[in-house]
């Protein structure tokens, strides 16, 4: 039965994982959109059939009009008229693809990113467009010991190529090809926290390998770790933090999450002079509104797969560090790693990087 057991849990992390699983969405207005996917393609042996091209604004702030005619629309209709529908498992967008949803009567109201909108087109295109406002349940969320396939989820896993340049994309995507299983997973609590957010980067601790584990529990931020393979914290909002960037040594492959509400807010980049603000009435410490990190300074660094929110997602429905960290130490792939750790679709939610990367075996 143990043999069993293993077999099937082996064959489960394998399926679908191949090249002909991804589709690539391309804006042809945005230079940088085609450099990226052109790229991508080429290093992952993509089928050219599995490029979808849209024609869509490349502002990174779209209104929820303006999404559904130039992007939500005709990826329908390409996946529609190659008979790509469930074939199709991963869709993979890419820098100058637009980035954010525009909320109507209010920021939340109907605000989500683009990429976790396109997590529900599986199941729009079966039947009846999902409901707005809020989010919506994702039924991937927590299944560990499940194979993702179609039509048991009846969603697509929605991961962007992205960064403040070619350079910061190319860089991920060939890291991704390098990816093993080796490394320390660094995991920095917050000093004082009453909600759950401290409990789950404890128990993320807890279920890898203790000699494998950086874990601190004090006021100190950690930073100038080495051999690093994956990082969860609370990034800016641990009120200890201070520097925009860690000086970590990130591993090919390595991933990171945190407890940030506006990190995935641009891909635009900021002066090197800028650094995190002190508080949110201080205009001099704010960029693109905001005195919190960015997902993108930890993909200029060196890290390999990365998650973010373009608006605020609120700590419930940011991705959960017990799950993410050991499905991907555990050989999931990373998109698969993400969505298992993400509670709610149709969110604030972001994972950029190569869905296909995995560290393989521990």
């Amino acid at each position: 039965m143990l043999r069993l057991a293993l077999c099937f849990g082996a064959a489960a992390l394998l399926f679908g994982e191949t090249a002909d699983s991804v589709l690539v969405v391309v804006n042809q207005a945005s230079p940088i959109s085609r450099q990226i996917g052109e790229y991508y393609v080429a290093r992952r042996h993509i089928p050219m059939s599995n490029v979808c091209r849209l024609n869509a604004k490349v502002d990174e702030e779209i209104s929820r009009n303006d999404f559904d005619k130039q992007i939500a629309a005709p990826t329908a209709d390409f996946l529609r008229s190659r008979h790509l529908e469930e074939k199709i498992l991963y869709i993979v967008t890419t820098s100058g693809v637009p980035l954010r949803i525009q909320g109507n009567g209010g920021p939340l109201a109907e605000a989500a990113s683009v990429d976790s909108e396109l997590t529900l087109l599986y199941s729009d295109m079966r039947a009846k467009p999902h409901a707005l406002p809020a989010g919506i349940a994702n039924p991937f969320f927590g299944k560990v010991g499940a194979v993702f396939r179609h039509p048991d989820f009846p969603i697509y896993l929605v991961t962007r190529l992205a960064g403040y340049d070619f350079a910061d994309v190319k860089g991920l995507v060939d890291r991704a090809l390098l990816a093993r299983n080796r490394g320390k997973f660094v995991i920095d609590l917050k000093a004082t926290d009453s909600t759950p957010g401290n409990k789950w980067l404890r128990e993320a601790a807890r279920a890898l390998p203790r000699d494998r584990v950086v874990l601190d529990e004090t006021a100190r931020v950690l930073s100038d770790q080495t051999d690093v393979i994956g990082y969860a914290s609370w990034g800016s909002n641990d009120s200890d933090r201070k520097q925009r960037h860690l000086g970590f040594r990130w591993l090919p492959g390595a991933i990171m999450t945190e407890y940030v509400s506006t990190n995935g807010r641009t891909f635009t980049r900021p002066p090197d002079t800028w650094n995190l603000g002190a508080s949110w009435s201080d205009p001099k410490g704010l960029f693109f509104g905001s005195p919190q990190t960015l997902t993108a300074d930890y993909i200029h660094d060196g890290v390999t797969g990365a998650s973010g929110h373009v608006y605020e997602p609120f700590l419930g429905y940011t991705p959960r560090p017990n799950i993410l960290l050991p499905a991907y130490y555990r050989g999931r792939n990373l998109a698969e790693s993400y969505y298992l750790a993400i509670p709610a679709l149709s969110w604030m939610n972001i994972v950029v990087g190569d869905p296909l990367c995995k560290l393989g075996p521990p």
